[in-house]
């Protein structure tokens, strides 16, 4: 999922971790089970060229910062029940080098890139501007 932000932070235990101070693009990372390095790659280059910041101008022509943060529960199923399952998720050995992948591809293209830290418990503060919230597969 992306987001374009103003301005967003990462807080874990009370601490800042990473921060986006101009405005850029959020990208909450949810790794599943068929995804791969390649994918990982593919969507770092998507993200890197999604014309949707204001005057229609991508991250790399505008030169704006990108905030990765991992998300599992954006795999979520909800198909059954109140209580979400999360057996859609790739496992934590499986998910965070791929959350790495799509951090290592933006910082190839030249992304200034500011990260929450993989499987902690996170604050995620910002401010969505249009509101722009896309989802985003490859």
């Amino acid at each position: 999922m992306v987001q374009v932000a103003s301005d967003a932070e990462v807080v874990v235990d009370g601490v800042v971790v990473a921060r986006l101070d101009s405005p850029g693009l959020v990208v909450l990372v949810g790794v599943t089970h068929t995804d791969t390095p390649a994918s990982a790659d593919a969507l770092a280059e998507k993200v890197w060229q999604l014309r949707v910041l204001p005057g229609e101008v991508s991250a790399a022509t505008a030169g704006a910062p990108v905030l990765v943060v991992s998300q599992f529960t954006l795999y979520a199923d909800l198909s059954r029940g109140r209580r979400p399952s999360w057996s859609p998720a790739a496992p934590r050995e499986v998910a965070g080098p791929l959350v790495d992948a799509v951090v290592a591809g933006l910082r190839r293209r030249g992304a200034a890139v500011a990260t929450g830290v993989f499987g902690a418990t996170m604050t995620l503060r910002l401010a969505n501007e249009g509101p722009v919230t896309l989802v985003v597969e490859v």
